[in-house]
């Protein structure tokens, strides 16, 4: 399909984006580390008012990909939209109605002004991890006597009570990272609105080359009202 990609501003509070990397940048005379994110061009795929749907949002997408790795369902979504299928697709809500059409396309410019962001992201898979490694026990002792139970986690039972096995939420060995995480407060230090950059102080969850979803921060001002009342 075809798609003239024209950045337009509207009503978004989020964007989607991949994780690049990390560097460091000096501002007046100080070293900050900052995660270099690729925030956009996302499609907007549909908008959603208070009229048809109840509520105010903007569906967005991001990253284009092969169709044999969507499902029919969602193919048939984005020739609606009349763009190409996107990896990744969420929603923004918003106060008022957005003022965008399906098959525009919005940049990191949509969060011009905003000086805090919450990032989400699927953190590092770490495979199967022990106890000491996945939740930082200090293990069992290492004088005489004890042979090869360094690392172990030592009894998690209830043999004695009317309550039989293992009780729920024990923390023990198990597959660890490669988890939904999000870190809230990011100050952006930077917007790159030609190249669609962003600039967050300090890391963001996963991999580089992995999928991220920006929004205005929970923190941020913007998203209050003076009497302190969250928005959206």
């Amino acid at each position: 399909m075809a798609e003239n990609i024209k950045m337009t501003e509207g009503v978004a509070t989020g964007i989607l984006g991949k994780k690049l990397g990390m560097t460091q940048i000096f501002k007046d005379d100080v070293r900050l580390p900052v995660t270099v994110i690729q925030a956009g061009p996302c499609v907007v795929l549909q908008v959603k008012t208070t009229e048809s749907d109840g509520y105010n949002a903007v569906q967005l997408g991001f990253d284009e990909c092969k169709p044999k790795r969507r499902t029919r369902p969602m193919l048939g979504h984005f020739a609606k939209a009349g763009v190409s299928p996107r990896r990744l697709v969420r929603e923004f809500r918003s106060e008022t109605a957005p003022s965008l059409a399906p098959g525009d396309f919005v940049g990191v410019s949509v969060l011009q002004g905003t000086k805090l962001v919450d990032v989400q992201g699927t953190s590092k898979g770490k495979g199967y991890a022990g106890v000491v490694k996945r939740y930082h026990f200090g293990g069992e002792a290492a004088s005489h006597g004890n042979s090869k139970h360094h690392r172990h986690a030592g009894s998690c039972g209830r043999c004695y009570s009317i309550h039989k096995g293992i009780p729920k939420n024990r923390r023990m060995a198990g597959r660890m990272g490669g988890e939904k995480v999000t870190v809230r407060g990011l100050a952006v230090v930077e917007i790159d609105a030609e190249r669609n950059l962003l600039l967050v102080k300090g890391p963001v969850p996963g991999p580089n080359g992995g999928h991220l979803v920006i929004r205005r921060s929970l923190k941020d001002p913007s998203r209050r009202t003076p009497e302190g009342k969250r928005l959206y």
